[in-house]
């Protein structure tokens, strides 16, 4: 790609993102990037973070250089290599995104370390205990939470579920996302209750609602203080990427980490 068709491309608006609404103890910061304030191009545009999708390398580095100065990130990131599975990975000080782990989900207990998951209609899962000192992020589509990423993230945390506050961002939404029967029985097998998370349409398929998959897998933990999980990413294509809607598409991430100052005042 040549340099200057990045510079026919205009800077109309800076990177954005969603706040999540919910009771987030002090310390604990988060946010979901919206599609615009970015300089990839279609089928990309704008604020492209996946750096596994096709897009140029340099338009991907510079996106998240914006984002890491405009979110004032403590850190950079840690991306993962995902592969909806189930995977989930510690993060400490001495881990990069330089030979990123093959994981669905990372978690920390470490100040200024940032945990980041890519979607464009999967499900992102944010976690942060109710005293502030751990957090975790993961990325849920249907494989991945039909073979238990949302479990696996619960019990590397290591904590009480019930003092688990969790936050599910933009994905797919239950009118839009259309699966076949083998989607439905993978859940069924293990939770006859799913089939309220099914509707079955005109052609003999199955409507999906993924936020109540994850709700009813969660609640099946103890996890009660469930928040989010009303923006659909199919329907808002100004906002959101989406690969169900459009193929190729980028990718937008939803971060989540413990500032350094939380940590030193400590408790109350």
């Amino acid at each position: 790609m040549r340099n200057d068709e990045h510079a026919r491309v205009p800077d109309l608006c800076e990177p954005a993102w969603l706040m999540p609404d919910w009771p987030s103890p002090p310390g604990v910061h988060a946010l979901s990037t919206l599609r615009m304030g970015g300089v990839s191009l279609v089928p990309y545009e704008s604020l492209n973070l996946g750096a596994q999708v096709g897009d140029d390398p340099a338009s991907v580095a510079i996106n998240r250089r914006r984002l890491a100065m405009l979110a004032e990130l403590p850190t950079e990131p840690i991306w993962l290599t995902q592969v909806h599975g189930n995977g989930v990975v510690a993060l400490a000080g001495a881990l990069s995104s330089a030979t990123p782990a093959k994981a669905d989900a990372s978690w920390t207990r470490s100040p200024a370390q940032v945990c980041a998951v890519l979607t464009a209609d999967c499900l992102p899962v944010l976690f942060a205990t109710e005293s502030g000192d751990a957090v975790a992020a993961a990325h849920a589509g249907w494989r991945g939470l039909s073979c238990g990423v949302l479990e696996a993230t619960v019990k590397a945390l290591a904590v009480a579920p019930a003092t688990l506050l969790v936050w599910m961002g933009p994905a797919i939404g239950p009118t839009h996302f259309e699966v076949g029967p083998e989607v439905r029985e993978a859940f069924l097998r293990e939770d006859a209750g799913a089939v309220t998370a099914f509707k079955q349409n005109s052609r003999g398929r199955w409507m999906a609602d993924i936020f109540l998959l994850a709700r009813r897998r969660l609640v099946s933990l103890g996890v009660t203080r469930i928040y989010g999980g009303g923006e659909c990413t199919y329907s808002q294509d100004k906002r959101f990427f989406s690969h169900r809607r459009e193929g190729p598409t980028g990718r937008q991430a939803t971060l989540i980490w413990i500032s350094e100052a939380a940590l030193e005042l400590g408790p109350g």
